[in-house]
């Protein structure tokens, strides 16, 4: 008698568990290091001498009422700006609010030149992905929150 194989027999199966949902926390820390790469982007783009330009999906509604997907761009504001003595200041946001970094009041970092500014925001994305910034993080939220409650 032969001897057949299933179908089935032939899979690598598995068993399913759904992953485990992203707690507020981590959801924060996703959001700052997306902002943060569209700064890395946006640098990279000024240093090269590039434009860069960020789009967006955004659903559109024509004349006769069908609803479509476009791409449309997006306006990035650069978080850094030159000081007096021709050094870049480089703020960190969250949404509008400005993110204290190391504690006792400081709130940006001194940049040398536009080509150290990747290296720079790639540390601070590195250190947001870790969790060192959670209780800033936190207390912006916090703070943009307040401001849309009646």
């Amino acid at each position: 008698m032969a001897t057949t194989t299933s179908a089935l027999g032939t899979l690598k199966l598995a068993v399913f568990t759904k992953p485990a949902a992203v707690t507020a926390a981590e959801f924060r820390r996703n959001k700052l290091a997306e902002r943060l790469r569209e700064q890395m982007a946006l640098a990279e783009a000024e240093r090269n001498g590039t434009v860069y330009a960020a789009t967006r999906k955004r659903v559109v509604t024509d004349a006769a009422g069908v609803r479509s997907t476009v791409t449309a761009p997006k306006r990035v504001k650069h978080w850094w700006s030159k000081d007096a003595a021709g050094k870049l200041i480089l703020t960190v946001r969250y949404g509008s609010k400005l993110l204290e970094l190391g504690g006792k009041g400081k709130n940006a970092v001194e940049v040398a030149d536009i080509k150290q500014l990747v290296p720079t925001l790639k540390i601070i994305c590195d250190a947001v992905l870790a969790g060192e910034l959670d209780a800033e993080i936190a207390a912006a939220s916090a703070g943009l929150k307040a401001g849309f409650k009646r």
